[in-house]
């Protein structure tokens, strides 16, 4: 992330105002190698092509903050590798990884992964390591430890059938599913942070928490969630949940979460007031329908409304409702950028 908007982050958790409305967008590979104009396979398997790519991200909209910034990455394959599924990589799209559970009573089957050695774990950090010069020297740092959340690196292992079910039905295996990945997932985070000191963030991924209802996520996820955000003890605690969040946004507070990226679906103002006044909203246009693939009027409409939907607009950053999608081109980018400047002065 770049050096001058990892410090206005820093002063919009600290309760600082700026003095203009900050935009960004989390971006990896399904929309960098388009974007760029490479395949997902050269994006994954080149250092080069890896940072030119995201170098010239940050360079052609330098007032954008991109989050997390120079992600090192290998799509959905990245932490499910670590406990053997095998990965299937493809030209022009994500790759996917297979399963390799089908009920949570086969929890004791899966290994406690090593996040040194285990999957593709040692080549994100060796990038990162390898191109690290160059990404200080071009202003920026490494910034976040990053991972996928439990509930969603669950449903990668055994299917999201599978593990919703499980949830309902054996309790007490999913529990013992859920804790295995949680002690992976903190161990990935320390790892990241032992490897890179510069890292005071954390972001994490998690789609599944927005499909259960209110006991179950006070039961499967509110604990294990809060253990993870609190093991490396960072000052951003950053959540990307962008199915239904209104469950999601009640709890941020217990959770331990000060940032929180959520659907397009949902209001400003109402994850406003479910999450309270300290937290960063990152959020919230249409990421599919109005970003990628919409004109740059609607890129502009859309932006308006999001204004619109809540007062004051302080501790936001103007984002999409996710990640960047695959398809968007600058034109629309320029318009998100220059709307929300536009807003800005009304």
């Amino acid at each position: 992330m770049r050096n001058s908007a990892w410090d206005d982050l820093i002063r919009l958790i600290d309760g600082e105002k700026l003095n203009y409305q900050p935009a960004g967008f989390i971006i990896d590979s399904p929309w960098i190698p388009g974007w760029f104009g490479i395949s997902t396979v050269d994006y994954y398997s080149s250092d080069d092509l890896w940072m030119r790519s995201n170098l010239k991200a940050a360079d052609t909209f330098p007032e954008l903050w991109f989050m997390p910034g120079f992600w090192s990455e290998y799509g959905m394959c990245t932490e499910p590798s670590a406990f053997g599924s095998r990965m299937v990589f493809l030209e022009d799209n994500l790759p996917h990884a297979d399963k390799v559970i089908t009920d949570a009573s086969e929890t004791d089957r899966l290994p406690q992964p090593n996040v040194k050695t285990d999957g593709l774990l040692p080549f994100m950090i060796s990038r990162l390591r390898n191109n690290e010069k160059v990404i200080i020297e071009s202003g920026h740092q490494v910034r976040f430890a990053i991972a996928r959340g439990p509930m969603n690196i669950a449903s990668f292992l055994m299917g999201t059938t599978e593990f919703m079910t499980a949830l309902a039905l054996d309790p007490d295996n999913s529990h013992r599913l859920l804790k295995k990945i949680t002690t992976f997932v903190c161990d990935w985070l320390k790892w990241q942070k032992e490897c890179f000191p510069s890292i005071d963030g954390v972001l994490i991924l998690d789609d599944i928490m927005g499909f259960v209802g209110e006991n179950e996520f006070r039961e499967f996820a509110v604990p294990y969630f809060k253990e993870i955000f609190s093991v490396t003890v960072s000052r951003i605690r950053f959540l990307h949940n962008d199915a239904d969040g209104l469950i999601t946004a009640a709890n941020l507070k217990e959770i331990g979460v000060n940032m929180f990226n959520f659907s397009f679906n949902h209001s400003m103002g109402e994850i406003r007031a479910l999450a309270g006044p300290d937290v960063i909203l990152v959020g919230n246009i249409p990421a599919r329908d109005i970003l990628a693939s919409g004109t740059p009027a609607q890129v502009e409409d859309a932006v308006k409304k999001a204004f619109g939907e809540i007062s004051p607009c302080e501790r936001i950053i103007w984002s999409a409702g996710g990640g960047m999608p695959p398809g968007v081109g600058n034109e629309n980018i320029n318009a998100f950028i220059r709307a929300v400047k536009n807003c800005s002065v009304l």
